[in-house]
């Protein structure tokens, strides 16, 4: 497995009781946009998930479904065309959350990841007024093999800040350990994957890492805040200090964690 195979089985794997769930309200309620991709995904791209963003301007989701429809639009204009957007790993992210994921999905649903990170970075710097005007990696389809390697590191840095911030509280115990062992297992990771997620796991605790990685990269750092909100459960004195540590540290200002927090229906830290 690539890494973003590995984020994608991290994310089946369930890191916090609430990840899901956070993610289905960073996509909206039921109904709405989240079911329109899941069934969108797999059929024909022309008349179908570049539909869905036309037409009403909040993207046919509403609530925070709309935002995402919009914030497609805009991202959309700003990449050249929709057709440049990573629309199927969105699709498939969706369908997942549905019920609808499998093994064979693993790449596709870390690219969901990326791209769903990307969408809410994208927005929360633009709501706060600090939009730097690029369109995130993690949204932008790959064309070329040096595009495909930038997303993986992003991705690797994505998964490193999800089981950093599940340490946040306290070494992640034994059992927890085993528990995503075996999920991993279940979706298809190999000794050899399993080993590298295991060994990121027992590593003692590193946002220094993170923080430079994403100093001078606005994006970047609002989509590892946005990351570490998905792996844990913020109910701990110790998890909340981490996140304000965090969102210092990569210099975010506190109306864009606020949008973030907002986004996945996480009351402020």
């Amino acid at each position: 497995m690539g890494i973003s195979d590995l984020l994608g089985a991290m994310i089946q794997s369930g890191m916090a009781p609430s990840s899901n769930q956070r993610l289905q309200n960073a996509f909206g309620e039921k109904g709405g946009l989240l079911e329109s991709l899941s069934g969108m995904f797999g059929k024909e791209r022309g008349g179908g998930l570049g539909d869905i963003f036309s037409g009403a301007p909040g993207g046919g989701g509403g609530g925070l479904g709309g935002m995402l429809g919009g914030v497609l639009n805009q991202a959309g204009k700003a990449a050249g065309g929709k057709q440049n957007l990573a629309l199927g790993g969105l699709g498939a992210l969706a369908g997942a959350l549905l019920g609808g994921g499998g093994k064979s999905l693993g790449g596709a649903l870390g690219g969901g990841v990326m791209a769903l990170l990307g969408a809410m970075a994208f927005k929360a710097l633009q709501g706060s007024g600090k939009s730097t005007g690029q369109v995130p990696i993690g949204l932008l389809e790959p064309r070329t093999e040096a595009d495909r390697r930038e997303l993986e590191q992003h991705a690797e840095l994505v998964l490193k800040a999800m089981i950093n911030a599940a340490k946040s509280d306290g070494q992640i115990d034994e059992k927890e350990i085993q528990r995503i062992a075996g999920k991993l297992q279940e979706v298809g990771a190999d000794a050899e994957d399993q080993r590298y997620i295991l060994t990121q796991m027992k590593k003692p605790m590193d946002t220094g890492e993170l923080i430079s990685a994403a100093r001078g990269r606005p994006e970047l750092s609002v989509e590892i805040y946005a990351a570490s909100l998905m792996a844990i459960e913020v109910d701990t004195p110790a998890e909340k200090d981490y996140l304000q540590d965090l969102a210092s540290g990569l210099q975010l200002a506190p109306e864009v964690t606020r949008h973030i927090e907002q986004m996945v229906g996480l009351p402020p830290v």
